[in-house]
């Protein structure tokens, strides 16, 4: 039977969750993309909270379109945040969404901006 391809993200996603989890030495990144913003959230899975967050529904990143431009800037704001609450490394979870185009280009933006992992 053929998957569309949010089944198949779901799925991927769900492979991904069984093996990473955010600790509060090691929080997870966690990666959302719809057609229209961007969501990144640093979680403590111990606890079940949200610690840092960025997404381009923001005021502040209102402007930010949901292209790799826009994932670049949102990566260096989140990895900027999570340094002023004095996190450095995380567990990056790309939400089932491959490593191309908008995941890379905010991935390689945080880990630019000193975010380890």
């Amino acid at each position: 039977m053929r998957k569309n391809r949010l089944e198949a993200r779901k799925i991927r996603h769900l492979r991904i969750r069984k093996k990473v989890f955010g600790t509060s030495q090691r929080p997870r990144l966690s990666v959302h993309i719809s057609n229209k913003h961007i969501y990144l959230q640093i979680i403590n899975d111990e606890e079940g909270k949200t610690l840092v967050s960025a997404s381009t529904r923001e005021k502040a990143f209102s402007e930010l379109k949901p292209n790799i431009n826009g994932a670049a800037k949102l990566g260096e704001a989140i990895a900027i945040r999570a340094q002023e609450k004095k996190i450095s490394k995380v567990v990056f979870d790309r939400g089932g969404f491959l490593y191309h185009g908008k995941v890379k280009a905010l991935a390689d933006s945080a880990r630019a901006k000193g975010l380890e992992f």
